[in-house]
């Protein structure tokens, strides 16, 4: 089949492609965050309890969305890797098995959730507000496919370089979810249980609007049809080789927020976690630029690695650096300067009025959380579009679990600072992880573009 211009794009200029793809992804990432502010703003309405419930369901709700990321990635991976090797039936077949995967782990993701929700919410400390996180909870792990798999479809979407199609659903479901929160929340008078249910629910519009295109319009590169089916377990494999690591990292990121939550909670009790839970909802959104910078190199470096452009590749770990830096800056600027005005989103009401000055003085120290972000986002990536997925979950896992956990209960507890040092130890720790993650990368690039000079290439 011919090439259409998004896959001439995507196996071009590696500057070129970053430059196109990065925008709409983070775009799209913008919009997935944007659901969660969305709950969290009209959440807050309620009182403080309910929206610290949120923050106790957050860490499972990202599980979720980091397990249909992951598998995304590694679908993305494959298949990008496959049209760097100019196999488009490889490709499509690679697509298709993406979805069926897609599907299968959808189901089995949902059962899961729904038996430990009640144990997982207690031990992470949420006795206090259980019943609203119950609430909550319930709703969105019910429905867990509509979470799934539209970042599932959306990493084949990336793949061919059609990444309008992986942000328009998104688009829909953030404004759905915009218009009918507050119907559910109080005209209907289900509380926080509305809120969950208007998410369900625009993101099972977004489900059908990939849907139709895959398999009524059927106009994308890649094709969705029993000829281009050819089952092969090795294609599973190949997925889930970057997509299970891709998926831990989020489990690790999940993890950390339900850690640093317990500890919030022993030094604060539950008004820091609901600090905590606005605060760092706002950083999440200044991470975008540089995460999305970051996605967009899975794509770019797929097909470097599979035409063996070795040189393609260091480019797209650099320039990607380099982007994402520039932009971090700027929002680390942006949310220092404003961070009183942001803090009143989350602090409207009467009753957790007392909230927006705390939300403020967290954002204005954690902001620069977001300048390290370029250097473990790209490399990490960059590792996952090589298909070496086990790599970069491993650079996450120190990072985050290791040594940002350390140095936070090292300086929140040992040296008794409080909430102040839970903060200050996760940005010294989030700082020496990431540019240990990118001098890794550096240094497998290096070695790929020596071998291919020596007669061999991987």
């Amino acid at each position: 089949m011919e090439k259409n211009s998004n896959i001439e794009m995507i196996t071009g200029d590696p500057k070129n492609a970053i430059n196109k793809l990065a925008l709409p992804i983070i775009a799209s990432m913008l919009l997935i965050m944007a659901n969660n502010i969305i709950d969290s703003i009209w959440v807050a309405g309620l009182g403080a309890e309910p929206l610290a419930a949120l923050g106790y369901v957050t860490p499972l709700f990202m599980i979720l969305i980091g397990i249909g990321n992951g598998i995304g990635a590694g679908g993305n991976s494959l298949i990008s890797r496959y049209i760097g090797a100019e196999n488009h039936k490889s490709a499509n077949n690679a697509a298709i098995h993406n979805f069926i995967l897609g599907v299968i782990i959808s189901i089995a993701v949902s059962a899961i959730l729904l038996g430990l929700l009640k144990p997982l919410l207690i031990v992470m400390g949420a006795e206090a507000v259980l019943s609203y996180a119950m609430e909550y909870g319930i709703v969105i792990f019910s429905f867990s496919f509509a979470m799934l798999l539209p970042p599932i479809f959306g990493g084949a979407f990336r793949a061919e370089g059609d990444v309008k199609r992986a942000t328009l659903p998104l688009a829909i479901t953030a404004i759905t979810n915009m218009c009918i929160d507050p119907i559910f929340i109080y005209t209907l008078n289900l509380g926080v249980a509305g809120a969950a249910w208007a998410t369900v629910i625009a993101h099972i519009f977004s489900v059908g609007v990939m849907l139709y295109w895959m398999f009524i319009k059927k106009d994308t590169y890649l094709k969705y049809n029993r000829e281009n089916f050819k089952n092969d377990f090795g294609m599973y494999k190949d997925i889930l080789v970057v997509g299970i690591p891709a998926s831990l990292e989020q489990l690790i990121l999940s993890a950390l927020t339900i850690v640093v939550n317990l500890m919030l909670t022993l030094v604060s009790g539950p008004v820091a976690v609901a600090v905590y839970t606005a605060g760092w909802r706002i950083v999440n959104i200044g991470m975008l630029p540089a995460i999305g910078v970051g996605t967009a190199a899975i794509s770019v470096a797929g097909v470097a690695y599979g035409s063996r452009k070795y040189e393609n590749l260091r480019v797209t770990a650099r320039y990607a650096v380099k982007v994402a830096l520039i932009a971090s800056i700027v929002v680390c600027i942006l949310l220092y300067v404003f961070a009183n005005q942001i803090a009143v989103i989350f602090s409207y009401s009467q009753s957790s009025a007392h909230l927006a000055p705390l939300i403020a003085s967290f954002m204005q120290i954690m902001c620069l959380f977001i300048l390290y972000v370029p250097f473990g986002a790209s490399a990490g990536n960059v590792f996952q579009g090589v298909g070496k997925g086990t790599i970069s979950f491993i650079l996450t896992a120190f990072r985050e679990f290791v040594l940002v956990l350390i140095f936070a209960y090292v300086l929140g507890f040992t040296f008794h600072m409080g909430e102040f040092g839970i903060y200050c130890g996760m940005l010294l720790g989030g700082g020496i992880g990431s540019l240990i993650c990118y001098a890794c990368i550096e240094l497998y690039i290096k070695k790929l573009i020596r071998g291919k000079e020596n007669g061999s290439w991987r």
